[in-house]
């Protein structure tokens, strides 16, 4: 017999209980330890596995920030619509045509057709667009007109007898105007910026005949006969109310998000009647510019 035991039972019956009690508090006493640290240790898991989460969501929040945004849809590979208002404003620049000025208030409406192609930085995609202008005005000088036809004066002379007295001609005008052809040239460009260059058609009708055309008869010996004027002040010698507007133009969208930009734009507009009148002045060139908003879908 092992001698602790031989010991443990040669010991009188009080103190064998007594040793017994201990034993059994040491016992109970460790066990309860040791479920103690059993709740410890899951209380530090659970608390582990709930922050492990927001670590990684601040972990990926701060991955994200590190990337740059891209708010231009231009360098994407969606094709998306543009919407947009738009003012229009310029002035005439060659021949006669100095002192006239245009301003004109409408809506775009486009949709890129392809994805990126080109290299560098022609690297762009194709858009087609249309433009309506319901407010349209040209602000020209005020001359003044005679209707005239040729005559025979006294003794034979052939010259231009004027019907009437002197009208005023030009002022200001006002019409619409629908661009339902352009085609656009968006170029990848920056983060933000985005240039673009387009060819367009459209067509102008305006509540009077434009340009106004002819001007005063010039008095001669012959009691208001004048030859300069022959061909210019008849009554069929006018323009028409329809008009062409073939144009060229550049521009860049300034994308101050990705669905949103400010639109900057200047164009070469030249207007012809393409001889629906009598007679087609028209304005060969002018200058306008452009300010507009765009949503992009």
């Amino acid at each position: 017999m092992n001698a602790g035991r031989q010991e443990f039972f040669e010991r009188p019956p009080e103190r064998r209980r007594l040793s017994s009690v201990r034993g059994f508090n040491f016992c109970k006493e460790r066990s309860y330890r040791l479920h103690r640290t059993d709740h410890f240790c899951k209380l530090v898991v659970a608390i582990v596995l709930a922050l492990l989460p927001g670590v990684g969501a601040a972990q990926s929040s701060l991955n994200i920030q590190s990337l740059p945004v891209k708010t231009n849809p231009m360098q994407w590979a969606l094709r998306p619509w543009d919407f947009g208002v738009l003012a229009q404003g310029g002035f005439g620049v060659t021949e006669d045509r100095g002192d006239f000025k245009f301003f004109m208030a409408g809506v775009h409406a486009g949709k890129v057709m392809t994805a990126n192609h080109g290299r560098g930085m022609l690297r762009g995609n194709f858009e087609y667009a249309m433009e309506a202008f319901p407010f349209w005005q040209s602000y020209t000088p005020i001359t003044y007109r005679q209707n005239c036809v040729v005559a025979t004066g006294p003794f034979g002379a052939v010259g231009v007898q004027c019907i009437g007295g002197a009208f005023p001609i030009g002022g200001t005008f006002t019409g619409m105007s629908i661009t339902p052809i352009i085609l656009r040239w968006n170029f990848a460009g920056t983060r933000r910026f985005a240039p673009w260059a387009q060819g367009a058609g459209g067509l102008l009708w305006t509540n009077h005949k434009y340009p106004a055309f002819g001007g005063p008869s010039v008095p001669n010996n012959n009691g208001g006969f004048s030859s300069s004027t022959l061909g210019d002040n008849g009554p069929n010698d006018d323009t028409s109310v329809w008009n062409f507007t073939p144009q060229f133009g550049v521009g860049v969208h300034y994308f101050t998000s990705a669905k949103r930009s400010i639109d900057l734009g200047a164009n070469a507009i030249h207007i012809s009647s393409a001889s629906l009148g009598d007679k087609n002045p028209g304005v060969n060139a002018s200058v306008q510019f452009t300010l507009g908003y765009s949503w992009w879908k």
